[in-house]
């Protein structure tokens, strides 16, 4: 069993701590908030700040990333002294459906609908009334009242491209309440309700060390994480070499 140290979204906080009952060869967990991918330069920048800090740690062996490409923000991290290892996903909803081909076909089966998780829906991050309120707490901070109206319309028309909400868990105490918050926005949204039960093998298998290059992406150091255009979504690249100063 490989020692490693985590870098993680909190949106698998409690999933986490659900799945490593007992996992001592984790050396050190680092928690980040969800609201990282809204700014993907951000995120890629304090993700490397603490890559390089746990890699630089001699009793570990690999560092690993409960993340996805999440809007490339992870793309470009870049180890230098151990193998990074991250999951083939675009997204967590990737990791809670378990593979990229059930992501897939789900999203073929119901290309309208909008995933709900435990995490998104602690963070009111996901489509309901009180999402919309605090939307529009934080716009009246920078916006004249008509501006706010506007961009809550705007909020609302992207909500609009939307007709199912798809509830997924992996088995957290939370579950079962989170399952009727997402229900309750559903209702209130008009939409359609679904509660699918997701796969933890993908999650489980990242946290323990059963890494085959089918499901994850490994980077050694040297090298940095790249966007795949294709169905493998990730690749590792040459680091780019700096032009020489004239």
């Amino acid at each position: 069993m490989p020692r490693l140290a985590l870098l993680a979204c909190s949106v698998f906080e409690r999933e986490i701590t659900l799945h490593t009952c007992g996992a001592e060869h984790i050396a050190e967990v680092r928690f980040f908030e969800m609201g990282l991918h809204d700014r993907p330069d951000q995120l890629r920048a304090t993700l490397q700040e603490n890559l390089d800090a746990v890699d630089a740690r001699s009793d570990i062996e690999a560092v690993v990333l409960a993340y996805g490409l999440c809007g490339r923000g992870t793309a470009g991290l870049r180890p230098l002294r151990h193998r990074l290892v991250i999951p083939r996903a675009h997204d967590c909803i990737t990791v809670f459906m378990g593979s990229k081909e059930a992501y897939a076909e789900h999203q073929r089966r119901c290309p309208t609908c909008y995933y709900y998780t435990p995490g998104w829906n602690r963070e009111r991050r996901v489509p309901g009334p009180q999402r919309l309120e605090m939307i529009k707490v934080e716009l009246a901070k920078k916006f004249e009242p008509d501006e706010v109206e506007f961009l809550i319309e705007t909020e609302r028309e992207q909500w609009a491209m939307h007709d199912t909400a798809t509830y997924l868990e992996l088995g957290t105490s939370d579950a079962k309440a989170e399952s009727a918050y997402a229900q309750k926005c559903a209702a209130w949204l008009g939409w359609k309700f679904e509660h699918q039960p997701g796969e933890p093998a993908l999650l489980r298998d990242l946290l323990w060390g059963n890494w085959d290059a089918e499901r994850f992406q490994i980077i050694e150091p040297g090298m940095q994480l790249g966007h795949a255009p294709d169905e493998t979504i990730l690749r590792a690249e040459q680091v780019p070499t700096k032009p020489p100063i004239k």
